[in-house]
């Protein structure tokens, strides 16, 4: 019994993880757009690009510039961010 059990709960949480990192999730709020190299320490909104950590609020530093904060469409460069297109523009000019 406590097998079968333990095959049902498995395969629940693989549907359930499947949900949430699927398409819909990966997608930005609406209105909002990432916003990199503005987000405080431990006020980062989610993983970072280098890879050291893939939660929000683990940023080690100030400022990092591969950390980022969700912000209004078209502010982060006002706020002296860089938006997802400028940082891959940025990656292709360094290779």
């Amino acid at each position: 019994m406590n097998r079968h059990r333990l095959i049902a709960s498995s395969a629940l949480a693989s549907v359930m993880a499947m949900g949430l990192l699927g398409p819909a999730a990966a997608a930005d709020p609406a209105g909002k757009e990432k916003c990199f190299g503005i987000a405080k320490a431990g006020q980062n909104d989610c993983a970072n690009l280098s890879g050291t950590h893939s939660c929000a609020g683990q940023a080690k530093a100030d400022m990092s510039p591969d950390d980022w904060k969700y912000v209004a469409k078209g502010t982060c460069q006002k706020v002296g961010g860089k938006t997802v297109d400028q940082v891959k523009d940025q990656g292709k000019a360094k290779m």
